[in-house]
């Protein structure tokens, strides 16, 4: 193993961390370094699909900052929450089992190898390898059992970096604390601090960076300012919980159902980048603002989140939603509750073996055990746009009678000729399997253009349409500037033992071949 190492850890979860490793993924692969992320073991229900199946959304952002394609050795192990006490795990892109709360020592046994098998495959091939922990560097309950922070430094040799969110709150006593908690060992691979999301004037923070400083020895190696608007997806839904509606008010106006077991919701990001498009993410019917369209988004839990979409009041909401003329759009877990029924004989994911659908299209889905992971092209048929997205299910829905959305032409470079999805016949209900789907500009704004047209509004300029791939290298450079001007990078750099003279900056970087 050739690679040298940096691992970013956080004093809790949703502090930073995968934004970091984003950005100094970015400034150090257009520096000319080859690198490349890794992290060991993510929990998310927001999934890429890469060769091989599929690995955490954000490694795949991150492989993307590096100008890499995502391979699953960046993310060898992710657990998909299905329930309070239980997960999916997925090893090396594939579904092996579930794990309930009795179950991690078979985890371990399975996991720890795989991990191992996957940095060394990664360590041969780049010179940074840029490590990400999970949820807060000194969880003492959990470290008997631990392959994802510093079992994983200490088999890496990695220095660490510990990211702390000031916006939260007691920036200082979660930095000391996390500090004192810490083994011997651990302190000493303590490199630094990072502290993130900073509203104000660095001068107002100095007191208490000296004291922080003094009392733990490790040096603040930079304050990051807050960044709003940044197009980057997320690694999870953590900023959905407890998220106000949106105030914003714009022509269009686009309701998202937040399922208890949400999955893949970054399908709507592009939307809310829209300059005409308020997006909002509602768990209560009641709460609802009056909406255009609505959404039903992916969910890991299909019959479980309709069950709780029956009892939240939400049928009920959708039937007067449609007549008032809204458009209801359903992806990969949404659009099997929008068909007439959904079979899961196996009981691969619930105990219903039948589950009446909302009825809306005329499909049915079937569960099976093989789940599928694949990245697709095709033709949104009604306009001829082409589309492209990826597919990861385990039910297979059978269009039974309603007019398909798609002809796929591709998947995963295979040429093939299949219809998918589903539309109603006045076009307002719209049903498929492909996440990414909106990530499509020309469709994207097709779509919304139709939506408009049908409120009497005219069509946008088509001078408007943001390429989503592009929009996000520009934010990874965005980023990535922000840490080379707050934060000593060339310090970073020394403590990873790789040579650090400024970076080449070029939007768009690319380490592919």
């Amino acid at each position: 193993m050739s690679a040298k190492t940096l691992m970013v850890m956080g004093t809790a979860s949703d502090v930073g961390k995968t934004i970091v490793v984003a950005g100094l993924c970015r400034a150090f692969a257009r520096a000319g370094i080859r690198v490349a992320p890794f992290k060991s073991q993510n929990m998310s229900n927001n999934a890429a699909v890469c060769e091989g199946g599929e690995i955490g959304r954000a490694q795949a952002v991150q492989a993307e900052a590096s100008g890499l394609e995502p391979t699953v050795d960046m993310n060898p192990v992710l657990l998909k929450p299905e329930s309070e006490n239980g997960c999916q795990v997925i090893i090396r892109g594939r579904a092996r089992f579930r794990m309930g709360i009795n179950d991690h020592a078979r985890y371990r046994a399975e996991a720890w190898p795989e991990i191992l098998t996957s940095y060394r495959n990664l360590a041969e091939k780049f010179d940074l390898v840029i490590i990400e922990g999970a949820g807060g560097a000194a969880e003492i309950n959990l470290r008997h059992r631990d392959i994802v922070n510093w079992a994983v430094a200490e088999m890496a040799d990695a220095p660490v970096l510990l990211v702390a969110d000031i916006d939260k709150g007691g920036v200082f006593a979660s930095l000391v604390g996390t500090f004192e908690l810490l083994s011997v060992s651990e302190r000493r691979r303590l490199r630094g601090f990072l502290i993130n999301k900073f509203r104000g004037t660095r001068a107002l923070l100095d007191d208490g960076i000296r004291m922080l400083e003094e009392r733990t020895g490790v040096p603040v190696v930079g304050v990051l300012p807050y960044v709003g608007n940044l197009r980057i997806p997320d690694e999870d839904s953590a900023r959905l919980d407890g998220a106000p509606l949106s105030r914003t008010l714009r022509p269009v106006a686009v309701g998202v159902v937040r399922f208890p077991r949400i999955s893949n919701y970054t399908d709507v990001a592009p939307l809310e980048h829209e300059p005409d498009v308020a997006v909002h993410f509602i768990s209560d019917p009641d709460s609802a603002p009056k909406l255009d369209l609505l959404i039903l988004p992916g969910s890991k839990s299909t019959i479980a989140d309709l069950r709780w979409l029956r009892q939240s009041g939400w049928e009920d909401y959708i039937v007067n939603h449609l007549r008032g003329g809204g458009w209801l759009v359903g992806i990969c877990g949404g659009f099997q509750m929008l068909g007439l029924r959904i079979l899961d004989p196996r009981k691969i994911e619930s105990d219903a073996v039948e589950s009446p659908g909302l009825g809306l299209l005329e499909v049915e889905t079937f569960f099976e055990g093989e789940k599928i992971t694949s990245l697709v092209e095709g033709v949104e048929l009604s306009s001829g746009l082409p589309v492209s997205g990826y597919e990861i299910h385990a039910g297979r829905v059978t269009n039974l009678g309603s007019q398909p959305l798609h002809r796929l032409t591709s998947r995963d470079g295979r040429a093939i000729g299949e219809v998918e999805g589903a539309v109603s016949s006045d076009g307002r209900i719209i049903g498929t399997s492909v996440h990414g789907l909106f990530d499509n500009g020309g469709f994207r704004r097709h779509f919304i253009d139709a939506v408009r047209k049908a409120k009497g509004l005219g069509p946008l300029e088509a001078a408007s349409v943001q390429d989503e791939r592009l929009a996000r290298e520009r934010e990874y450079d965005r980023f990535a500037d922000i840490i080379e001007t707050h934060a000593d990078l060339a310090q970073i750099a020394a403590w990873a033992r790789v040579a650090w003279n400024g970076a080449n900056k070029r939007v768009g970087y690319s380490q592919r071949p």
